[in-house]
């Protein structure tokens, strides 16, 4: 096939841009700047660079691609920390989840091009009732806390409009497989507590294996939502320690609910102590998704091992918070 990945600079678009190419297929990447752009050609793939919230820059650029695919990998992650001020801080994101993902399906309907897989995340938008497992078929959280309805309100977006269109939205889980990534200074830094019980259940996945799942989701022209995630979802209260051991740190910190409302405010305490997990067994049964690394245990321990042998070497650069990551002929992508 030919594939339009948007977003291809990314933690996960540039695993998904060099999957792709390994399979077979071609790809013209966007990012959004030149010099990130150009990293493309090194895998094989052709660079775009674009502003995806100028809707007629999309239709031109993806009119050019003339792809048979498109995967929306835009976001404005990098760096992001404040999950006192959520909905400020993810403001471009839900842009690009809302105006870019109109604007790409309106350039994939004029193409003529049918196959779209875009981005979402369920990591935590599950409503905060019933177990600790949720499927797709569950419900959204009807009653975020306030300064998450935003963003919600994007994913709510992004998810509906890819499937009206006949295309797929994929709920990453957390990401993680990278020795830079940004909670391992968190981590390290002991600035990452337990908040009270710790109850709050997260599903993570390796970000290799969620290339894979994201290029066989656009090969086989899949439909509907698919929560991509690792087949052991966990509380803060396990996984955390485990991490910490993982990069050589110290055990995490225990702070009150109270305090920790206090100092970081709603979001932080839901994010640790009521959000939900998810299942991968819808994944798995229609993709044929087979995982690299089916636990976090096993993957935390590979993928930060450089991290403990040489310490100083890694800095902070994504997000610490659960969110998914990824990045973006001349015209402005930018994700």
């Amino acid at each position: 096939m030919r594939v339009f990945v948007a977003g291809a600079t990314g933690a996960i678009g540039s695993r998904v841009v060099r999957l792709l190419i390994e399979r077979g297929h071609d790809v013209a990447g966007t990012s959004r700047s030149h010099e990130r752009a150009e990293r493309l050609r090194a895998p094989g793939a052709e660079p775009v660079v674009l502003d995806l919230l100028d809707r007629g820059a999309v239709h031109d650029a993806v009119a050019a691609a003339r792809p048979d695919a498109i995967v929306h990998e835009g976001t404005a992650l990098a760096g992001l920390s404040d999950t006192r001020h959520f909905d400020r801080a993810f403001a471009t994101t839900n842009r690009l989840r809302t105006e870019g993902t109109d604007a790409l399906l309106a350039a994939a309907r004029a193409a003529g091009v049918r196959r779209f897989v875009a981005q979402s995340f369920g990591g935590w938008p599950y409503a905060r009732e019933g177990g600790p497992v949720k499927t797709e078929d569950d419900r959204l959280d009807p009653h975020p806390a306030a300064r998450m309805r935003e963003t919600l309100a994007a994913i709510r977006h992004v998810e509906r409009a890819a499937v009206e269109a006949g295309g797929v939205a994929l709920r990453y889980g957390g990401f993680y497989g990278s020795p830079d990534d940004a909670q391992i200074e968190m981590v390290r830094k002991r600035r990452l507590p337990i908040v009270g019980d710790g109850d709050g259940v997260w599903s993570f996945v390796h970000l290799d294996d969620a290339a894979m799942a994201t290029v066989l989701a656009a090969e086989q022209g899949t439909t509907g939502i698919l929560n991509v995630v690792d087949d052991e979802p966990a509380p803060v209260r396990e996984w955390l320690p485990a991490l910490a051991a993982a990069v050589g740190a110290k055990p995490p910190r225990r702070v009150p609910s109270w305090l920790a409302r206090l100092l970081g405010g709603e979001v932080g305490v839901v994010l640790m102590t009521e959000v939900r997990g998810a299942s991968n067994e819808k994944a798995k049964r229609e993709l044929g998704w087979t995982l690299r690394y089916p636990s976090w245990r096993e993957g935390f321990v590979e993928s930060y091992a450089p991290v403990r042998r040489e310490p100083g070497r890694y800095a902070a650069r994504r997000s610490p918070v659960p969110v998914s990551s990824s990045s973006t002929r001349r015209t402005t992508i930018r994700s």
